[in-house]
């Protein structure tokens, strides 16, 4: 049987309308619906400082970010600080693209987004097609059976998929695809993918997603080291219990807290990542711990599994998680154990398999 692109498709009846959150997910219900607990005062508050943070923000960015590289180079501290604090959302679009690099390779590559899309095809469209629908379900936008939302996700990574064949698509992709297609359009969003996974600015992101996620098991192995040291009564208890990152933590990897991460935090999250790089992974991960620490030791197996993969409420509070993550210093750790890692282990290489021989640390 002669398989169909997703654009031969029908679009699904349109989905009954329900209450949505700002970000655009279905509500879920709750006594603490958003704002309801908030006084007109406040409210009013909030506005006045977001559209303050605003004003600011457009005056450092310039008219669709002209000035960025400008006050960039002259006030690298302030950008961190600002960034830190969180992007305003009508700009984090604009912004994601200026810090991940993702706008200077657009501009490089006029047309050939259009030309993947349209002219090439890829062998993994049946298993895009597939997983679509499991991408960010409760979001408005990709609500909708074969709609926009959808095929502007098959879009981009049916693209993605040809641009790059070695990687092609494996599922985790769909999230951070989805993420960005929230903020921009489709074109945009392929090339800051593109940015991530080559590594327009930070490390490459490539090996998250080559054939037995090498870079996963690097991450995994630096993590499990960094709580060892950080948190030891902790990661003596994760021994005892028989407890390993591969357990709990390779989403957070695969697809930087937005799998299963309040969107919220995840988008402050997300705002760090793509100007800081993937250490803030690790900064959230030991946080997180470190949050919960004293809870998570007193637990057996079955519960400490359960609790790592749904931590509370408070501690996905972005205004209490993220400065103590930003509290924990690894950078020159990190890089420390990503060396050990690969003399061990051997250099990732693209068919996903280390080197033959391991390549020793420069000196």
């Amino acid at each position: 049987m002669e398989k169909k692109r997703l654009d031969e498709y029908e679009p699904g009846p349109v989905p009954s309308p329900r209450a949505l959150d700002r970000f655009g997910f279905v509500k879920q219900d709750s006594n603490n619906s958003d704002g309801l607990l908030k006084s007109r005062s406040a409210f009013e508050y909030e506005r006045y400082r977001e559209e303050r943070r605003v004003r600011k923000w457009r005056k450092m960015i310039g008219v669709g970010g002209s000035d960025w590289k400008h006050y960039l180079r002259r006030k690298p501290h302030v950008v961190k600080r600002r960034i830190r604090k969180g992007i305003p959302d009508c700009l984090r679009g604009l912004v994601w693209q200026l810090i991940s690099g993702s706008r200077d390779l657009l501009l490089m590559n006029p047309g050939v987004y259009e030309q993947l899309v349209i002219y090439e095809t890829s062998a993994s469209e049946l298993d895009i097609i597939r997983d679509i629908s499991r991408t960010f379900p409760s979001h408005v936008f990709f609500q909708q059976r074969h709609g926009p939302g959808q095929r502007s996700l098959y879009n981009v990574l049916k693209a993605y998929s040809v641009f790059d064949r070695n990687v092609g698509y494996v599922q985790g992709m769909g999230f951070l695809a989805g993420l960005l297609l929230l903020y921009m359009s489709e074109e945009d969003a392929f090339w800051l993918l593109v940015a991530l996974l080559k590594g327009a600015v930070h490390a490459p992101m490539e090996g998250l997603y080559l054939a037995g996620l090498p870079l996963v098991q690097q991450y995994l192995s630096q993590y499990e080291c960094l709580v060892r040291e950080h948190l030891p009564k902790l990661g003596e208890h994760f021994s005892n219990e028989m407890i390993n990152p591969s357990m709990y933590a390779s989403q957070w990897f695969i697809t930087v807290f937005s799998y299963s991460f309040p969107f919220h935090l995840a988008l402050r999250i997300w705002d760090v990542f793509l100007s800081e790089g993937v250490k803030i992974v690790f900064k959230v991960g030991l946080a997180l711990l470190k949050f919960c620490h004293d809870d998570l030791i007193k637990l057996p197996f079955e519960k400490l599994i359960h609790a790592l993969k749904n931590f509370p409420e408070d501690a996905m509070n972005p205004d209490t998680l993220l400065p103590l993550a930003y509290s924990i210093k690894i950078t020159k750790r990190l890089e420390e154990l990503k060396q050990e890692y690969e003399k061990k282990n051997g250099k990732i290489t693209r068919s996903g398999e280390p080197s033959e021989k391991p390549v020793l640390p420069s000196v």
